[in-house]
């Protein structure tokens, strides 16, 4: 494995002639003259617009508003090509010191030069409704109505702007600083399992392991490691909650979920419906599956680290990166051949958007960062080739192409919610997923692959609720004073074996990696996003198999198209859903059971 030059954008290679990303589309380094040039350009766009605009929104014209909006829209494009190159170019390389110190560097600079641009949406809230329907009568601001509806969206939750500027100097030494800490820590974090030392993205792919001795290795030392660290990683997360608390008082949020759920654009009982739903579901569900995988273990009860284990009598196949990709851009061309169009370029050698494999230093996990138009989305893996990688792949890349075709709406304008954001991507999933099935005709081979699928769709649907109630205690709680390492591991027992059901055990040995969960940390409340994607995913699906709506496949990818300017309610209008009708969330629920139903029979006629 090959080691990165301190100022590079992007690793030179990577182990296994995996693809690296590669970050010259955006600067060629750390040390590009660029970096310094357009932050200094970002400065003065922001101060021009404080000089120019500041304390005349009131009697603004409409030529002078629409300048206005393009002028905030340059600003914006211009501060995510320095705060998106900073981040990727510190993630594969956490280790490095030059490239964190790098990052901070930039969001600090970042952060103060935007202090005079805060009353940009302070002053867009304080008109009245009439002078911004008198705008939107021009067609020009009429374009820019969805970024200023969200704006008018937080309308009751703002602050002065003298406090929103203390909140905005503060976030780099408060809530951003323990998170860069969560990071730095994390990635750091060495697991040693048979005199081998791993990350954690390594040591999670052993969990996966054939070999039931090796995922208890793992398993015990996952657990020890983070224990370990439980002082200071708990000490970060009780800081984090109060952080976020002071925040919310000061706003007027009434509960800890309440400014998510307005990101979201989900309404509080849509929230209850759908946790309700999930929980009464465990039983159903996730309790039924992992009493036959017990089984089919030859267990009485599962430990924690068995639960993605592979099952013995399934082939442990081991999927190369070009297998990865054949596979899943074929599963894309069988729904829709623009859908594959949108996905190559990620995999041209000649600017590769994605970084592929493990590395010392390297942040665990995946995932896909959107960009302007005028450049793209980048994707970080940490693929070894297991079938799970190649759902991972289908996942992010899925993310990829969504926000290809929803960044068309402006760079404004596009706020897709964490809740349509996941839809893209875990249809993705499912698309792959029925194209592996559909090719295979021996039943054992069936139960293998529907198994894995009901094991991620559980993970999806199932756990992230789990994390969701977690964390509502959790901050709920922390109201009453800081939280106890004991009494963290005593809430995520309970969250968690509610949620698994009898057929798993939750010990000592398996308590303390929760925070493992980075969402946690840097996004407080995203985690019900997954299952409200997996839900609403699971109905589409439905949808398309009965094959009830014409061509599905044009309206699919409208939707995406339309995720940021568009509610889920209206979005999925097309498709005869209503997601505020209570069923609905049983209705995506009862695919993940009907796939149990057919492994039982499975089970059952190979007499397992």
């Amino acid at each position: 494995m090959t080691t990165a030059n301190p100022t590079s954008s992007t690793p030179q290679n990577s182990q296994n002639n995996l693809p690296a990303w590669d970050l010259s589309d955006l600067y060629s380094g750390m040390d590009d003259p660029q970096v310094n040039a357009d932050l200094e350009k970002f400065k003065q766009l922001n101060q021009a617009l404080s000089d120019t605009y500041k304390g005349k929104f009131a009697a603004i014209s409409a030529a002078d508003f629409l300048q206005a909006l393009r002028e905030v829209e340059a600003v914006s494009v211009l501060g995510s090509k320095l705060g998106v190159f900073a981040y990727l170019n510190m993630v594969t390389r956490m280790k490095d010191a030059a490239a964190v110190a790098f990052y901070q560097n930039i969001d600090e600079k970042m952060t103060e030069y935007a202090k005079p641009a805060v009353f940009f949406n302070l002053e867009i809230n304080q008109l009245p409704e009439t002078k911004i329907q008198e705008l939107l009568a021009d067609p020009g601001i009429a374009y820019y109505k969805p970024f200023l509806e969200t704006v008018r969206r937080f309308k009751k939750h703002e602050l002065s702007e003298p406090e929103e500027q203390i909140f905005l100097d503060k976030s780099v030494t408060s809530g951003g600083a323990w998170r860069r800490l969560y990071d730095e820590l994390t990635a750091k974090l060495v697991f040693t399992v048979d005199g081998k030392n791993y990350n954690e993205a390594e040591i999670s792919k052993l969990l996966q392991d054939q070999d039931p001795q090796v995922r208890e290795k793992a398993g015990k030392e996952f657990n020890r490691v983070f224990k370990e660290n439980a002082h200071i990683l708990v000490y970060i997360y009780n800081m984090i909650i109060k952080d976020k608390a002071i925040g919310d008082d000061h706003r007027g949020y009434d509960r800890p979920v309440a400014s998510r759920n307005l990101v979201n654009q989900v309404d509080e009982k849509a929230l209850e419906a759908l946790t309700t739903a999930v929980r009464e579901q465990y039983a159903n569900i996730s309790h039924r599956f992992y009493r036959l995988k017990a089984k089919w273990l030859g267990v009485e009860k599962l430990q924690n680290w068995d639960r993605n284990a592979p099952l013995p009598f399934c082939t442990d196949k081991h999927y190369s990166w070009e297998e990865s990709v054949k596979i899943v851009l074929e599963a894309y061309e069988r729904f829709s051949p623009e859908l594959k169009k949108l996905a190559e370029p990620f995999f041209n050698p000649e600017h590769s958007w994605i970084d592929v494999p493990p590395r010392d230093g390297k942040r665990g996990g995946a995932f896909a960062m959107p960009l302007p138009e005028q450049y793209h989305p980048y994707l970080m893996l940490n693929f070894v080739g297991k079938q799970n990688d190649v759902l991972t792949l289908a996942h992010e890349l899925g993310h990829g192409c969504h926000m290809r075709l929803s960044v068309t709406q402006g760079e404004l304008n596009d706020e897709t919610p964490l809740t349509l954001a996941e839809v893209a991507s875990v249809f993705a999933e499912m698309i792959t997923f029925q194209s592996l099935l559909s090719q295979l005709d021996d039943d054992k081979d069936k139960l293998c692959l529907i198994a894995s699928k009901v094991n991620d769709m559980i993970n999806t649907s199932l756990r992230q609720i789990a994390y969701h109630f977690f964390e509502s205690r959790a901050h709920e709680e922390r109201k009453n004073g800081e939280i106890s390492i004991e009494r963290f591991e005593q809430i995520w027992k309970e969250e968690i074996t509610a949620s698994l059901g009898d057929a798993v055990n939750i010990d000592e040995n398996s308590i303390s990696a929760w925070p493992v969960v980075s969402h946690f940390y840097h996004a407080p409340f995203y985690v019900y996003a997954y299952s409200f994607a997996d839900c609403l995913v699971n109905s589409l699906y439905q949808v398309f198999q009965e094959g009830s709506v014409d061509d599905f496949q044009g309206k699919y990818l409208t939707l995406l198209s339309e995720t940021g300017v568009k509610r889920y309610d209206e979005l999925l209008k097309p498709f005869g859903l209503d997601a505020n009708d209570p069923k609905f969330w049983n209705k995506g629920l009862s695919l993940i059971s009907s796939y149990i139903d057919e492994l039982e029979r499975l089970d059952k006629k190979l007499g397992l």
